[in-house]
């Protein structure tokens, strides 16, 4: 049922944290020596690429009390990014993840501290009844107390008539185990979220590579509609519930300057889109379009991706 006080256009709930990207390009960790600072977190960068397209957007996180603390608020207070919700945790720092700088997907050593210490009271219920999308991460699912805020708060969420969002970044390094990740992907899935995967995600996931089909067939039958499974140079799948699969390809890049953040603009575009009520097609076609954007700049998108918004 359709909400008219929905005047928030997306509500980024997870981890709000600092990335070191590194500076030699494809070298493992071990191989690379030094290292820049950047905004991170996958939910965060969907919160800042919204409000560079110029929409609503309003981040749910948890920082240290600490000078990247201070970084996170004034970086997202540069693009407009509601903060007003986003916990400072006195006894604990700032998360920061290590990453390595490659074309394919990145190697990284998080060292977690403030970011899964998310509280129900970040999300009223006033809130969501105001939010178009309630988004979140595999990632920011991975620990209590975020995992049990996260989805209790869905479940208000999508009962006050807000559309449900997911990346399943699944990763060996951030989740106690398989099964537990499983059962909570699961308990999210119940919502009926948009969901996007990539195939190294999917490998990880579930330890072995399975048909395409499989995977859908997975998601389809934990109650999701729409499932995008990213496919890295070789484009998009998009499966609908009881439709013909949706597949393009991805847009030629000449030269891959950094992947990280790519499959998180690919989102942004496909979420851009959504809100905008076009058709899923075209949504995966301004969603390609914002990951070739990214995957031409190291470290994030450029403040002028407002450009996209002239293709809808």
């Amino acid at each position: 049922m359709k909400n008219n006080n929905q005047n928030i256009d997306i509500l980024c709930v997870g981890e709000a944290l600092i990335d070191f990207i590194g500076h030699q390009t494809n070298v493992t960790i071990n191989d690379t020596r030094d290292y820049h600072r950047y905004l991170g977190g996958s939910p965060t960068n969907v919160a800042m690429n919204m409000a560079r397209l110029g929409l609503k957007s309003k981040m749910i996180a948890a920082v240290g009390d600490d000078g990247f603390g201070d970084y996170i608020f004034e970086r997202f207070s540069e693009v407009g990014v509601d903060v007003s919700n986003i916990n400072r945790i006195e006894k604990k720092p700032t998360s920061v993840i290590f990453v390595s700088r490659t074309k394919g997907t990145p190697d990284f050593i998080p060292f977690r501290e403030a970011d899964s210490c998310i509280s129900e009271e970040q999300i009223p219920e006033s809130l969501l009844k105001q939010a178009k999308i309630y988004h979140t991460t595999c990632f920011a699912l991975s620990r209590k107390p975020a995992q049990t805020t996260i989805l209790n708060k869905a479940k208000e969420a999508y009962d006050s008539g807000c559309k449900l969002s997911i990346d399943v970044n699944y990763a060996d390094e951030i989740w106690e185990s398989k099964d537990e990740a499983l059962e909570i992907i699961k308990a999210y899935c119940k919502f009926n979220p948009l969901i996007k995967i990539s195939e190294d995600d999917m490998l990880r996931l579930f330890g072995k590579k399975l048909p395409h089909q499989e995977i859908f067939d997975f998601f389809h039958n934990e109650g999701v509609d729409i499932i995008c499974l990213t496919l890295g140079s070789n484009g998009v799948i998009l499966s609908q519930k009881d439709k013909e699969l949706i597949q393009l390809p991805a847009i030629k890049i000449d030269m891959v300057m950094d992947a990280t953040g790519a499959g998180d603009a690919f989102w942004s575009g496909f979420l851009f889109a959504y809100i905008k009520e076009k058709p899923v097609k075209e949504c995966l076609e301004v969603a390609l379009q914002l990951a070739a954007l990214k995957l031409q700049n190291v470290g994030r998108l450029p403040d002028n991706i407002d450009i996209l918004s002239k293709l809808l």
